[in-house]
């Protein structure tokens, strides 16, 4: 799950790490507002404007202005962005609709440092980078110049120890340019501690501060948020609920997590209906491997009902994009017969009009084989997964 800048300073905010003084904005009337309030607080007459999406890349696709020129001028600031469509690299060609605003105020940058931490699936530890190339993408320089990304692991007993983090201070001679290198090097010492903390308090799976600045006088504050939760520990965040943007999210990814079943959407045009998250990436590997490919992971569970698999049925459907569905299922606690049921009833009832290939195997397997022979539907059936992977790309390609 992922939340917006603002709350994530929110919450940066109440661990008592330093964020610039902000205002959230729903409503373009209240930007010059917000922006005024900002300059009488601050007595700063710089103010930035940034559009709130759950994407990267805002600065260099023009979602975040910096005002000199006052509340005036940053109302026209956010007239260049709400409403309308911003398009970074993460949000793909159509983009994404920018409806909220944070008006901030402006602070005398003298560096840019990056700050990451992130679950390093290989050592199985949460991974501290940090570089001194901030505000810049940070692959570009895992890419070009990995030698300036400094890596420290969290233990997951004792936790990131002190020396780790002034290590990583000393690495990056944080102090360096600094009226009080020492105040500088303390400050961020404790912002590393104090993430590392969070991220492990409130189960995140990133938080990154790109840019961690250190202003004029020598104080590092945190210029921007990224968090995203691990939805695998939503039963311990009833809080979560007030921090989801549904207008961000993808409205089927929604609908499916009500009905209890893992969906994901691709880019590719071939539904996948499949029970277990093993075998759902094996089925979207396999197609990829005959040409295909895949429109969605989704994954009905070991124990799919016939009505949640008449739901997944109408989900997949739903999208302009689908020329194809692969229905693969090896049947365990749930039944073949039980997923035809739902697939006859949900092809039955949105009129199925593209090919339809289904494999079926395990419990109740002829029972189900009967149902979708008997259905009176164009249903091709397949053998195995590759059979049913050739014929699935072999159909759509006709």
């Amino acid at each position: 799950m992922k939340i917006h800048e603002y709350q994530g300073k929110a919450l940066f905010a109440r661990y008592g790490i330093a964020v610039p003084k902000g205002i959230p904005v729903f409503k373009l009337d209240d930007v010059a507002s917000a922006a005024e309030k900002l300059i009488e607080e601050t007595k700063i007459p710089v103010v930035v404007v940034k559009a709130q999406i759950h994407a990267g890349g805002r600065g260099k696709a023009g979602g975040v202005t910096v005002v000199k020129q006052g509340p005036a001028a940053a109302r026209a600031a956010a007239e260049k962005m709400f409403g309308k469509p911003l398009v970074t690299h993460q949000t793909g060609p159509e983009g994404q609709t920018v409806r909220r605003l944070y008006v901030e105020q402006g602070l005398d940058i003298k560096r840019e440092l990056y700050l990451a931490l992130v679950v390093d699936r290989e050592t199985r530890r949460i991974a501290v980078m940090a570089s001194t190339e901030g505000g810049m993408d940070i692959e570009e320089v895992a890419a070009h110049t990995p030698e300036k990304i400094i890596t420290e692991y969290v233990d997951p007993l004792h936790g990131l120890a002190a020396f780790q983090a002034r290590k990583l201070a000393f690495a990056l001679r944080v102090g360096e340019g600094s009226p009080d290198p020492k105040k500088t090097t303390n400050q961020f010492v404790s912002v590393v501690s104090t993430l590392a903390r969070l991220f492990e308090k409130e189960d995140c799976s990133l938080c990154e501060i790109n840019p961690l600045i250190v202003t004029g006088k020598g104080d590092v504050v945190a210029l921007d948020a990224k968090i995203n939760f691990d939805d695998n520990a939503e039963g311990r965040h009833p809080e979560w609920k007030e921090l989801l943007d549904q207008d961000e999210e993808d409205p089927v990814e929604l609908e499916a997590q009500a009905a209890g079943l893992s969906y994901v959407s691709l880019d590719g045009n071939i539904g996948c209906l499949v029970n277990g998250a093993g075998l759902a990436m094996a089925t979207m590997d396999i197609i990829g491997h005959y040409g295909g490919a895949p429109a969605n992971f989704l994954d009905v569970g070991g124990s799919a009902t016939q009505e949640q698999v008449t739901q997944a049925f109408r989900m997949i459907l739903r999208s302009p994009k689908v020329k194809g569905i692969f229905v693969n299922i090896f049947a365990g606690i749930a039944k073949c017969d039980i997923i035809a049921n739902g697939v006859v009833a949900a092809s039955k009832e949105v009129g199925l009009k593209v090919p339809l290939v289904v494999r079926l195997e395990g419990t109740n397997v002829e029972l189900g084989k009967r149902i979708l022979s008997e259905s009176g539907l164009a249903i091709q059936s397949a053998e195995n997964m590759a059979d049913g992977a050739q014929k699935i790309v072999a159909a759509i390609s006709k």
